[in-house]
C-alpha cells in the first residue's frame, strides 16, 4: 500500500539504546511487562534476528530456548531431534552420544522418543526442548518464558537443572514472570520497559520489587476488554472481565469483609462441554495461589451452556488472602484440546489491591506467608 502525503509511516523499536556487558557465571534475570523488549532481546542475542544497528558479542558456546520446539523438526522423531538440535547447537556427535540417555530421562518420554515429534503435545515438546538445550554443556544458557507450558513437577525440575547450570559458574540469561524463580536462580537483574533497560543491578531483590511497585495505569485495572478482536475461535470469545462488588461496580481496593467477584462475559458461539473459564490468581510476587474452573464440580451440577452472550460469575475468596496487590489471569480452554487464553502466556489480565490481614483490632500488619485466612476458631 502506497503512502499517500496525509500519512505517515511511523518506526517502532522493539528494542533500543541497550548496552550491556555480562561477565561469565552471571546469572541474570530480565523482567518486565509485556511488550518491553525481553524476548526481542533474546532472539537477538542468540542470533535468531539481526540487530538494526549496533553490535553483539559473544565469546562462548550458547544454548537457547525461546519458544517450544525452536529448532525441533516435526517430521523427525524425538530420537532424531536430539541429534539434530545437539548439532545445531555445535556439538559433536559422540558429545551428544555420551548426553543422550540423560538427555531422555531428565524429559521423561523414553516411550515416545522414534514418534515424529509433530504428535507431541506442547509439553512433550517443551521438556525435550528444555532437556537438550540445558545438558549439551553450554557455556550460556538463554531461557525465556516457556516453563509455563510444563506442569508444576517438570517446572520444578527445570528450576532445579538451571541451578545446578549456573552453581557450575556458566552464564544464564533466564526471562520469566515468576518472581520466585527468578530470585531462586539470579544473582543479578535486568528490568526492561518500552525496549530499554530501565534498570540493572546486582541486588536482584531490589529489581523485582522494582518491578512490582511500578506506577503504571494498567497495573490498576479492574477492568479488561477486548477492544482489538483478540482470542479468535469457534467456542467462546472472551470480551469483558472485570473486577467487581455486589453491586456490579468496579472495584480496585478491596477489604477482608468485602463482596468480590470476577465476571467474564463473552460470545459463546458453540457451546461445548469441553469449555472451561475460569482464572488464576496470583501474589505481588508472582507466586501463583490457585487455579479455579467453572466446571471443577460434579458434572450434574454444570451449567447449562447456550448460544449467545454469556456471563460467567464467582466470587473472590478475600477471608482466605493476605494484604497485597493480586493479578487475576482469565483461562479459557477447551479441555485436552486448545488453550484459547493461557495464564501466564496470552491471557488477559485484571487487577485488585486487599487491604487489611485480620479482623483483630491488635493484630493489623500484614501476616507472614502468602495466604492469612481468618478461621471459626473454638475453646473448650
Amino acid at each position: 500500500k502506497n503512502i499517500t502525503e496525509d500519512q505517515t509511516r511511523e518506526t517502532f523499536w522493539a528494542v533500543k539504546d541497550i548496552n550491556l556487558e555480562i561477565k561469565q557465571g552471571d546469572r541474570i534475570g530480565i523482567i518486565g511487562r509485556n511488550g518491553a523488549g525481553k524476548s526481542t532481546l533474546l532472539k537477538l542475542l542468540s542470533r535468531i534476528v539481526d540487530p538494526t544497528s549496533g553490535k553483539i558479542s559473544i565469546n562462548g558456546r550458547m544454548s537457547s530456548l525461546l519458544e517450544v520446539g525452536t529448532g525441533f523438526h516435526p517430521e523427525l522423531t524425538g530420537r532424531e531431534n536430539v541429534y539434530l538440535n545437539g548439532a545445531v547447537l555445535g556439538m559433536r556427535h559422540y558429545e551428544i552420544k555420551r548426553k543422550f540417555d540423560e538427555i531422555v530421562a531428565f524429559a521423561g518420554v523414553e516411550k515416545f522418543l522414534d514418534t515424529p515429534v509433530k504428535h507431541y503435545s506442547s509439553g512433550m515438546y517443551m521438556r525435550l526442548a528444555f532437556s537438550v538445550a540445558a545438558h549439551l554443556d553450554p557455556e550460556i544458557l538463554v531461557v525465556d518464558e516457556v516453563l509455563a507450558v510444563g506442569d508444576a513437577q517438570f517446572q520444578k525440575k527445570c528450576l532445579g537443572k538451571m541451578k545446578e547450570v549456573g552453581s557450575e559458574g556458566r552464564t544464564i540469561l533466564f526471562v520469566s514472570h515468576n518472581m520466585n524463580a527468578i530470585e531462586q536462580i539470579c544473582n543479578k537483574g535486568v528490568l526492561m520497559h518500552g525496549g530499554k533497560v530501565a534498570n540493572l543491578s546486582d541486588d536482584v531483590t531490589s529489581i523485582i520489587h522494582r518491578y512490582l511497585t511500578q506506577n503504571d495505569e494498567v497495573n490498576n485495572s479492574s477492568e479488561w476488554n477486548n477492544v482489538d478482536g483478540l482470542y479468535d475461535n469457534g467456542c467462546f470469545i472472551p470480551e469483558r472481565v472485570r473486577i467487581c462488588d455486589k453491586d456490579g461496580s468496579n472495584v480496585e481496593k478491596v477489604s477482608k469483609n468485602d463482596n468480590v467477584y470476577l465476571t467474564i462475559q463473552g460470545l459463546m458461539l458453540n457451546p461445548d462441554n469441553a469449555l472451561q473459564v475460569g482464572y488464576a490468581l496470583y501474589a505481588e510476587d508472582g507466586s501463583l495461589i490457585y487455579w479455579t474452573c467453572h466446571n471443577d464440580v460434579k458434572e450434574d451440577l454444570w451449567p447449562i451452556l447456550k448460544k449467545g452472550e454469556a456471563k460467567f460469575k464467582t466470587s473472590i475468596p478475600l477471608h482466605l488472602l493476605n494484604e497485597g496487590q493480586y493479578s487475576v489471569e482469565v483461562i479459557v480452554a477447551l479441555y485436552c484440546r486448545e488453550w484459547i487464553c493461557q495464564p501466564r502466556v496470552d491471557a488477559p489480565v485484571v487487577y485488585f489491591e486487599l487491604h487489611g490481614s485480620s479482623d483483630s483490632p491488635y493484630f493489623t500488619l500484614k501476616r507472614p506467608g502468602i495466604l492469612a485466612p481468618i478461621l471459626n476458631w473454638e475453646v473448650e
